[in-house]
């Protein structure tokens, strides 16, 4: 009997050194220590209950320092409540407002060639070096017929890689080669008119006494003379003018002032039934009017058959210029 008092008074005591040593002791701001176990707590503080038996009234955050705040919210029930009042330092607020830096990623640069060697690299850049290549060859054609020189020869060397540019260029600044003596005849023969008719007056007519300055005789006698063309009414046609290159420089100064009447749309009566034959490089072209001229073609209404139509001629093509009556033969 004596033995189970023992026991229980043992047991009790250890509840007592349990609950003592289970209680916990907060040192306040004001100076006091508050020491009790936990019974509840809210947004306006903690209550505590004492080893007496007894209850504290609720004791505000803001009474608890630093190190019991940090103690509390180790208590995950109880850290939303006390970690607003818990100061952090400069190195943890970095720390939670720091920014972490992701670098983002970067496409390869390619490798460093040579512009002529990345345009070889690519379909686009070999497509563009033979459109350049093809447009130098067609160049060199161009300035080959402009300054009469080979063709062949011309084209030929713009086709070499690399100093083929040189070749557009080089003719371009020579002067323009002469034509053959053959080329020269055939040109004139072509551009000569038709050989006029000799005419013979015979003595004794009034021809013959009006070419002496005498006075002309009766009617009578032999009279051979060359006939002129003459238009609907009788009246002989104006003399046809022809201006040719080396001769004249065909330029738009030239042509304002030799041809005014063919830039209107209505010209005088004179002048309606006069056209301009134009030879150049690509064609012969009978102008019925000047539509508009530049400083280095002029734009002209054609005859095409029954119709008309307006094309361009370059002052550089043009060969020959001929000023005529509609009817005139040549």
């Amino acid at each position: 009997m004596n033995q189970r008092r023992l026991i229980c008074i043992g047991i009790l005591l250890c509840g007592l050194l349990c609950g003592t040593a289970r209680a916990d002791n907060f040192n306040l701001t004001d100076g006091t220590t508050l020491t009790g176990d936990i019974i509840s707590y809210n947004e306006a503080g903690i209550r505590v209950k004492f080893p007496d038996g007894t209850y504290s009234d609720p004791v505000p955050w803001t009474k608890f320092s630093q190190d019991d705040l940090k103690k509390l919210a180790q208590n995950p029930k109880i850290e939303p409540f006390a970690s607003p009042f818990i100061e952090e330092t400069e190195e943890q607020r970095v720390q939670k407002t720091e920014v972490p830096i992701t670098q983002p990623e970067r496409l390869k640069r390619p490798l460093e060639r040579s512009l002529f060697g990345a345009m070889l690299s690519s379909s686009v850049g070999l497509f563009t070096i033979i459109i350049l290549y093809g447009a130098g060859i067609f160049a060199a054609y161009e300035v080959a017929i402009f300054r009469r020189r080979p063709a062949g020869l011309v084209a030929g060397l713009a086709a070499i890689p690399g100093i083929g540019l040189l070749s557009p260029i080089i003719f371009l600044s020579m002067p323009a080669q002469r034509k053959s003596i053959e080329e020269e005849e055939a040109y004139r023969a072509e551009s000569a008119g038709p050989v006029e008719a000799p005419s013979f007056i015979v003595p004794g007519t009034p021809e013959a006494a009006a070419a002496a300055g005498e006075a002309p005789a009766q009617a009578g006698g032999l009279h051979l003379a060359q006939s002129h063309p003459t238009d609907g009414k009788g009246a002989p046609l104006p003399q046809t003018q022809v201006f040719q290159r080396g001769a004249f420089m065909f330029n738009r100064r030239f042509i304002e002032t030799k041809f005014a009447n063919f830039f209107g749309t209505v010209r005088r009566e004179a002048d309606k039934d006069m056209v301009l034959f134009i030879k150049a490089a690509r064609g012969e072209y009978t102008v019925d009017r000047i539509s508009r001229i530049s400083t280095n073609e002029l734009h002209a209404q054609v005859r095409k058959g029954p119709a008309s139509e307006e094309v361009t001629i370059p002052f550089t093509e043009i060969q020959e210029i001929r000023l005529k009556h509609k009817d005139s033969p040549n």
